[in-house]
């Protein structure tokens, strides 16, 4: 597969290529949580990838208590929605590994070369419809499945190219440049719009923006959220 390839499964099918957008493009025109990884030694697992459908779930229920818009599509926008029906991981686990199923065996089988990585972006989004059509749930195993049903699931897969590690020139390049995010404990694609007001602002040759309210407590990236700090040894001039 090339590093231009990539694949999308939405609502049952596999979209390649040529059908699926870019994934900036796709995160701007779907609201919802959504969470990125990638693929570890030679596609064979998936780095975190618990902590990533943790995360997804836990986002999911703070923007539905929170800010239900950045969540739902609504073809209203004054449309009044109540919150998702708390759930448990049980179903929506199953229900995220269930679409990633579907796409990462026919991403793998289109990789460039054997040592190639995958990017992996899960997104879930609100279902209004569907969940006004759930009813009265009681928080059983059958109603967290009900619950799940509500929630559409999107996972999109492109080609990644590991930077080696230690190679100078190929560490982050750093600034500061913006206040934090609203709702920042979750992570929702609207993101991906409201940043772009900040990249304007990138220095030449900066590789990564950091949000800071005080200039002083560095909150997160805009993007990457985990550095490595080396030391560099100057043995003189």
């Amino acid at each position: 597969m090339s590093t231009s390839s990539r694949f999308l499964f939405s609502n049952g099918v596999v979209l390649h290529s040529s059908d699926a957008p870019p994934i900036t493009t796709f995160l701007e025109s779907h609201p919802g949580a959504y969470t990125t990884t990638r693929t570890h030694n030679n596609a064979s697992c998936l780095l975190f990838w618990e902590r990533h459908v943790k995360r997804l779930a836990e986002s999911i229920r703070i923007l539905s208590n929170s800010t239900p818009q950045l969540l739902f599509k609504q073809n209203n926008s004054s449309m009044i929605m109540h919150s998702l029906p708390q759930f448990t991981m049980g179903p929506f686990r199953a229900l995220v590994n269930d679409s990633m199923s579907k796409v990462l065996p026919i991403a793998m089988k289109e990789r460039r070369s054997e040592g190639e990585e995958l990017s992996v972006t899960t997104l879930v989004s609100g279902n209004i419809e569907r969940l006004s059509g759930i009813g009265n749930v009681d928080y059983d195993d059958d109603d967290d499945g009900r619950v799940c049903q509500a929630l559409d699931v999107y996972v999109y897969v492109g080609g990644y190219v590991v930077p080696a590690f230690g190679v100078r020139g190929n560490g982050a390049r750093l600034a500061m440049v913006g206040r934090g995010r609203d709702v920042a404990n979750a992570k929702y694609s609207d993101w991906v719009r409201l940043r772009k007001p900040l990249e304007k602002l990138r220095p030449f040759a900066v590789t990564e923006l950091l949000l800071s309210n005080d200039g002083d407590q560095i909150l997160e990236g805009c993007v990457t959220n985990f550095f490595v700090v080396c030391r560099k040894v100057f043995t003189g001039y």
